[in-house]
């Protein structure tokens, strides 16, 4: 079925059968008002009817009359093609017959899925049979045997009866089309139907207890019809669906079920525009996903800019947790969190291998539920890696803004300069969420820092990280204001990373560790930063981790501290995951993000934009072609 492009909002009738039906007749009926006894020419031209209050979504509707001839065949092909319904009229015995022996099959062989709307005319010269006679035994055993058939009515040019009405109903079949919702076979609505109107329940069910209140059924009806029911009426919804089902209203509401068969009742009593409009409140299409402009807006994020939340966004996710956390303990369960992702179609990809489990990358209470803080911090880093998710799922979670415009909930931050040593004023990263790769030898402990940032117990058992590990978590700077950072394992994927320009230059800071118990550990950080000179632009931090053990010194010319003064940089700090005061780091880490002058190589001097990498990079690549050739003539050297 062709998707109603609410943009262009426009109908294209076809109209088509055999010579001699009518098909003519109908269409100057329309235009005059009144049946033109004249003779009209065989084809008349198309015509276009302009949006007027009394049309279905105020669409433009184009009517095009066709010949069955069979020299007009290409051109009447060349219009089905082109149309969005098919008025198929027949009005004898003969007509009739050629409608299921031709005309479908012949639409079917154009390839064409549209509506079409079966015209039995000329009633005004039927010798017997009532308007429900002839339903019953010629029109339903053709839509019974044809599913594209979208409704039938019986019409008379020459008394000018249900001429309007026809016409109408083709414009319905294409704004308000009946096969998206309901299997007339199964005499059920789809499941697809049925999935988005449960969503829809979901969002409306406020105080989520799985009934929609009275309070709630209005506040529904408001949004989707403008109006509130009266006392009566709802009592009459009420009772309607309760005689149909025992299960559809208890004392507090109208139940999940009971909202189907509503629905359900809406479809079989023809009244499926009421479902339309419900669904379209709800950012619905045709096809029955969400709206593209809605679910996936266009938001661009500039070179050194980054996506955040923005104060709305933060009040929805908080409002979120707190609606969903009904055993009010600070944490989401699986359960709470299967609850609260119900409207969507599950966690979002990044958070879980599995797609089901927590996320492990936040913070987690004592019974291992997400708390608050966890949450946010959670939604600020997918927020800050792909924003077109976070976009995606807060439409999928119903914020939906008077304007409907889902980016209100996101910002994006200033470009981002940094300063090199030298200037009198460092440049501050106008940013609430950072970024810090960590880097180091396996065995530093890189993983174990990942635990203590998110208040994990310490684990004696080792596991080397094969993919990117990522822990996020809430920092609170001297004074009290707090940001986000996101700490990042590179594992296997270290040496990509650093090479991707991209990649690299996403992130604030980066925290080189290694362990000072660990005699060769060092050497590791040394080579890293040799085999990429460009790592030399970047703000970087020393960290020298299991500070508990006993301090070996490293092996080479020169130690670490000495390595880090030769640089003008900061002297590594000695910390261990074990000790109370590991947090202390992190705050570090993130004033060294926040104020990456401080983190530069010192005696440079200028700022370090994008044409600043460029120069690192290749003269990192020239560094490494001319320190190969040393190699290669040393090694000749030696073996003379």
């Amino acid at each position: 079925m062709k998707d109603f492009n609410t943009l262009d909002r426009e109908v294209r009738i076809c109209l088509c059968g055999d010579e001699g039906t009518g098909k003519s007749s109908l269409i100057t009926s329309l235009v005059k008002d009144v049946f033109v006894t004249n003779k009209i020419q065989p084809v008349l031209p198309q015509i276009t009817i302009p949006p007027t209050i009394g049309t279905p979504e105020n669409v433009t509707t184009t009517i095009v009359d066709t010949s069955a001839l069979p020299q007009e065949r290409t051109n009447l092909n060349k219009e089905i093609r082109k149309s969005n319904v098919i008025l198929l009229v027949y009005a004898d015995h003969y007509s009739h017959e050629r409608v299921a022996l031709f005309w479908l099959p012949h639409f079917r062989s154009l390839g064409v899925n549209v509506p079409v709307v079966l015209c039995a005319n000329k009633s005004d010269l039927a010798t017997s049979g009532s308007t429900e006679q002839v339903i019953e035994e010629e029109m339903l055993p053709v839509m019974a045997e044809f599913k594209e058939i979208d409704s039938c009515i019986r019409t008379s040019a020459r008394e000018h009866h249900n001429i309007n009405e026809v016409f109408f109903l083709c414009q319905k079949a294409v704004t308000d089309p009946i096969a998206p919702l309901f299997d007339s076979k199964e005499s059920n609505l789809k499941p697809a139907c049925i999935a988005a109107l449960e969503r829809i329940f979901h969002l409306c069910d406020h105080d989520q207890d799985g009934l929609l209140s009275d309070e709630e059924v209005q506040n529904f009806q408001n949004r989707c019809f403008g109006k509130q029911f009266l006392p009566s009426d709802l009592t009459n919804v009420k009772a309607t669906i309760s005689k149909q089902s025992s299960e559809a209203v208890s004392e507090q509401g109208i139940t999940r079920s009971g909202f189907i068969l509503l629905n359900k009742l809406f479809a079989e009593k023809g009244r499926h525009e009421t479902i339309w409009l419900i669904l379209r409140t709800f950012h619905y299409t045709n096809g029955l996903s969400l709206e593209s402009r809605y679910a996936s807006p266009k938001f661009e994020v500039p070179a050194n800019c980054s996506a955040e939340l923005s104060p709305a966004g933060y009040r929805f996710f908080v409002d979120l947790f707190l609606l969903h956390d009904k055993d009010n303990d600070g944490g989401l369960s699986p359960t709470e969190l299967s609850s609260l992702f119900l409207p969507t179609p599950g966690l979002p990809p990044s958070w879980s291998d599995d797609g089901t489990s927590l996320p492990s990358s936040t913070v987690r209470n004592e019974a291992n539920h997400i708390t608050l803080q966890g949450w946010l911090a959670q939604w600020s880093m997918t927020t800050f890696f792909s924003p077109q998710t976070t976009l995606a799922y807060l439409a999928y979670l119903g914020y939906d803004p008077p304007d409907h415009n889902t980016t209100s909930a996101l910002h994006l931050t200033k470009a981002r300069k940094r300063t090199l040593r030298g200037r009198k004023r460092p440049a501050k990263t106008e940013r609430n969420v950072l970024l810090a790769y960590l880097l180091g030898p396996s065995g530093a402990g890189k993983s174990s820092l990942l635990d203590a940032f998110l208040s994990r117990p310490f684990s004696q058992t080792y596991h080397p990280t094969i993919k990117p590990k990522t822990a996020v978590n809430t920092v609170e700077l001297p004074g009290g204001k707090q940001c986000t950072l996101i700490l990042e394992e590179l594992g296997e994927l270290e040496p990509a990373i650093l090479e991707n320009p991209s990649k690299l230059f996403a992130a604030d800071l980066m925290v080189y560790a290694y362990d000072s118990s660990d005699p060769d550990s060092f050497a590791y950080i040394r080579q890293l930063r040799s085999q990429h000179p460009h790592l030399e632009a970047m703000p970087s931090l020393h960290v020298a981790l299991k500070a508990d053990m006993d301090k070996s010194t490293q092996r080479g010319d020169v130690q670490p501290e000495e390595y880090t003064s030769s640089l003008g940089l900061s002297k590594p700090l000695h910390v261990s995951v074990r000790w109370g005061s590991i947090s202390e780091l992190f705050v570090n880490i993130a004033e060294a993000a926040l104020w990456p002058a401080s983190a530069l190589p010192a005696g440079k001097e200028g700022e370090a934009g994008e044409g600043d990498w460029q120069a690192w990079w290749i003269a990192g690549g020239a560094l490494a072609v001319v320190g190969a050739a040393a190699l290669g003539i040393w090694r000749r050297v030696g073996r003379d």
